[in-house]
């Protein structure tokens, strides 16, 4: 049976995933940050266990505990669990951004390091064997604003990611990214936590802009679930994993929803100074 570990699989596109390739015959380890959210995932059937990224110590537990439950092989590696601190950068404090880089990129980049070697020794021909998909956003195709955050991290996991593709060709581990645009999830009701815990945005010089704007976008709306334009289900995500683990010869990148597929073309066609002009209106 092929194995797969995927990471932030509490709720959302990780969740639904799990579950997803589950049904389709692949045995999953589900992890998430919270041992309550562990339980709940073993109570629904799917094995699970803790992998917090922002702690380098659950990454090697929950590593090592994959590989004493496959006997030492592992198929496939899902790297997902991410979340936002939407502020103006302006406002952004230097410790909220190493957190979010801690928990979007340096996490990521070190359970794939431990992920490697293994794949690198299985296989035949002398080759390895192995795919790695990263959840990466259209956020990291092309900037928004009161995203500065969440923009760096995925543009710094775009670098890395193509990069990683670059240099496994010929080794038969294969580096695949997935580039969701707004999916239904609860991703802005998390993002509105670290917004609360982070941004002083009444002494802000941009108060205004944050009352008018951003404010009742994370409350109003995150309680509204409120739907963005364009939006499709976690299904759809989850449908493209399926693709990238099982194409004979996988893509480099998958676009999910209009707006990924527009941000592609945008960058590739327009100038910089018009897609400004949009991007600011949003």
């Amino acid at each position: 049976m092929r194995t797969i570990l995927i990471t932030g699989c509490s709720t959302g596109i990780g969740h639904h995933a799990a579950h997803f390739l589950k049904s389709k015959g692949w045995r999953v380890f589900a992890t998430c940050r919270a041992q309550d959210d562990v339980a709940r995932l073993t109570s629904e059937g799917l094995e699970s266990f803790r992998l917090d990224y922002e702690d380098p110590a659950s990454i090697e537990a929950g590593f090592n505990e994959t590989l004493a439950r496959t006997g030492g092989t592992l198929d496939a590696l899902f790297n997902n669990g991410a979340y936002a601190i939407p502020a103006a950068v302006e406002d952004l404090p230097v410790a909220a951004l190493r957190q979010n880089f801690e928990a979007n990129f340096f996490g990521w980049h070190d359970l794939t390091r431990r992920v490697i070697p293994v794949m690198r020794a299985q296989g035949t021909d002398g080759k390895g064997h192995g795919r790695i998909i990263q959840c990466s956003s259209v956020l990291g195709l092309m900037a928004m604003p009161w995203r500065g955050s969440y923009n760096s991290t995925k543009f710094a996991l775009e670098g890395l990611t193509d990069t990683l593709r670059l240099e496994m060709r010929g080794t038969g581990i294969k580096i695949i990214t997935i580039e969701p645009g707004p999916i239904g999830t609860a991703f802005r009701l998390n993002a509105r936590k670290q917004f609360d815990k982070w941004i002083d945005w009444q002494a802000s010089p941009r108060a205004d802009q944050y009352q008018s704007s951003l404010v009742p976008r994370l409350y109003k709306a995150a309680e509204a679930n409120t739907p963005d334009p364009f939006e499709l289900g976690p299904e759809a995500v989850s449908a493209k994993v399926l693709r990238a683990l099982e194409a004979p010869n996988p893509r480099a990148h998958y676009y999910v929803t209009t707006p990924t597929y527009i941000a592609a073309l945008s960058r590739r066609f327009l100038p910089q100074r018009l897609i400004d002009r949009m991007m600011a209106k949003i």
